[in-house]
């Protein structure tokens, strides 16, 4: 992902006075498609959708070039609106746009939109490929509907870790802890399947909405010694939210100490939601020093903040807490949990 040498070769192109992206030949559009691939790739998505625009004409590489850009960077409802344009122009999707707009459907948790997809891909028959079926059960998965996901998992005769993991996640997501942890236990029966970090998030995520402590440490310390996985921010958010939410502020701030990178908002986030659940307005005072530092203007950190004074009746801090968020003009947004948005999406 050189862009200063794809644009170095664009620009020698256009020196050249050829000119791709002014021609409805079958040679220019492949050029053209290349160019724009390579921009969106390095993350220059206003000059790949600018150069997309320009085209005369697109061929389907084209419209999942872009679609595939958007989707890469989370920029989930332009890639839906692209699909939607592509659909009407007439140009009819592939397994690739597919892919592509499961993702997104997974993310945005535009199941409405899962469900139309799916029923298209049953109809035309290539509901079997695997790759589509597994983009299918992540999808399921992710917006909630178990029993589909379930139905597809259980129909596809070999499966893989992607798999496994996609229905672990589903049910540590949504609540279902210990069948997720009995999943769990049932992949590993198979010597072939090994897990991921990704499987591990929902494992530990699984833990700590069912309290188990011990549970998670063993499995936080078997993902390192028995498979050597270095954990990551989402590994170390899951182990401090359980820590938090058992009451065991010191050893979760012991394990804060020993990472490798540093706690972002969602970690401390996650200790913070510890203290208002225990009440402990001693540990909540040291974390807000940290948590002005990462993001002053996160609204949840001054809500918990408030919500924490107020339960332990300190008035005055609730006043001061609501009068910074006055000052600063900081309103409260329609929340989801910090670490349950970030660590399995």
């Amino acid at each position: 992902r050189d862009i200063d040498t794809g644009r170095w070769v664009h620009q020698r192109i256009r020196k050249a006075g050829y000119d791709p992206f002014m021609s409805t030949s079958n040679s220019n559009i492949i050029l053209a498609t290349a160019i724009l691939e390579m921009y969106a790739k390095c993350g220059r998505l206003k000059i790949a959708r600018d150069l997309f625009n320009k085209m005369p004409q697109r061929n389907i590489v084209s419209w999942n070039s872009m679609i595939n850009a958007y989707n890469q960077y989370e920029r989930h409802q332009e890639a839906l609106d692209l699909f939607f344009d592509m659909w009407t122009s007439g140009v009819y999707p592939d397994k690739a746009t597919f892919l592509s707009v499961l993702s997104v459907c997974a993310h945005q948790c535009a199941l409405a939109l899962g469900q139309t997809v799916h029923a298209y891909l049953l109809k035309t028959g290539i509901a079997t490929d695997i790759s589509l079926a597994t983009a299918l059960l992540d999808m399921y998965a992710k917006t909630g509907e178990l029993g589909n996901a379930q139905k597809i998992f259980s129909s596809l005769q070999k499966k893989d870790v992607v798999m496994w993991t996609s229905m672990i996640n589903g049910l540590a997501m949504h609540g279902h802890g210990n069948e997720a942890l009995s999943m769990f236990q049932t992949m590993q029966e198979d010597s072939s399947l090994v897990p991921d970090h990704i499987t591990y998030i929902g494992v530990l995520f699984a833990c700590s909405h069912v309290g188990l402590v011990e549970e998670a440490k063993k499995h936080f310390r078997l993902m390192t010694e028995m498979y050597g996985m270095v954990p990551g921010r989402e590994h170390y958010g899951c182990m401090v939210d359980l820590l938090s939410r058992a009451g065991h502020f010191r050893e979760a701030e012991r394990l804060m100490e020993t990472m490798t990178v540093q706690p972002n908002i969602a970690i401390w986030g996650a200790l913070l939601n510890g203290c208002q659940i225990h009440e402990n307005v001693c540990v909540a005072n040291q974390v807000k020093v940290r948590l002005k530092e990462l993001e002053p203007c996160q609204s949840g950190v001054h809500i918990l903040l408030s919500n924490i004074y107020a339960k332990a009746g300190r008035w005055e801090e609730v006043n001061v807490t609501r009068k910074v968020m006055k000052h600063k003009r900081i309103t409260k947004t329609i929340g989801h949990s910090s670490v349950e948005m970030k660590l399995l999406s």
